[in-house]
């Protein structure tokens, strides 16, 4: 876990993967990052959350009022997410938005499906950032906060993201989860109303994913 920034208001950490952000309902017992925070800052509000599988991203608020301004930027969705993976395959596209309705918590594997007359409205803007042989890395921004929205989404248009085996991918030996990174946060700070952005850096088996697809 790394602390990207802090102030008595807000408190943005670049999450690890394979940690969650809250309890886990079958293992009540396994860390999660909320608890690791509040031994430090003592009350952390959380605002959003990430997959535990996802690495990257994640702003608390540290008082009530934060909390609140955050909160309103997020449904009114002015709070700017940028994520980065790489996907199976080569698209023919070097951008792409895609509108697949959702439905979550689908059977057994809780997994999201697009259901065109059921699920809710979704929206991702992908942009293709480099080509390898046989994968690429893509920004890819949720304009909705669907669970696994942008990993179905991706799925959906025939290039599941690698290692994401829930989603059809084949197993590969480049990353061991799904390669998925929450890049960047830019929102209005709640205390002074200036617009903010923080990015965080890639994980280890993130860069060591793209750096073997590059070849080097």
């Amino acid at each position: 876990m790394q602390i990207v920034y802090s102030d008595p208001h807000i408190l943005i950490v670049n999450k690890p993967a394979d940690l969650s952000v809250l309890p886990e309902g079958w293992d009540k017992s396994a860390p999660y990052l909320v608890q690791m925070l509040e031994e430090q800052f003592k009350k952390v509000w959380v605002v959003h959350r990430i997959d535990k599988v996802t690495s990257g991203m994640v702003v608390f608020a540290l008082t009530a009022e934060a909390h609140r301004s955050l909160n309103i930027q997020f449904e009114k969705h002015e709070v700017e997410k940028t994520y980065h993976a790489l996907i199976n395959g080569v698209p023919k596209w070097d951008e792409k938005v895609t509108k697949f309705p959702l439905r979550v918590n689908v059977g057994h594997k809780h997994r999201t499906m697009v259901d065109n007359r059921n699920g809710l409205r979704s929206e991702t803007r992908f942009k293709l950032l480099e080509r390898y042989q046989t994968a690429v890395l893509v920004e890819a921004s949720p304009l909705t906060g669907r669970t696994h929205q942008i990993r179905v989404h991706a799925y959906a248009l025939g290039h599941p993201l690698l290692g994401d085996v829930l989603y059809s991918a084949p197993e590969t030996d480049v990353i061991p989860r799904p390669a998925l990174h929450a890049f960047s946060l830019a929102f209005t700070h709640p205390e002074t109303g200036k617009r903010v952005a923080f990015q965080a850096d890639y994980p280890n088996d993130f860069q060591a994913a793209v750096e073997l697809l590059r070849g080097k």
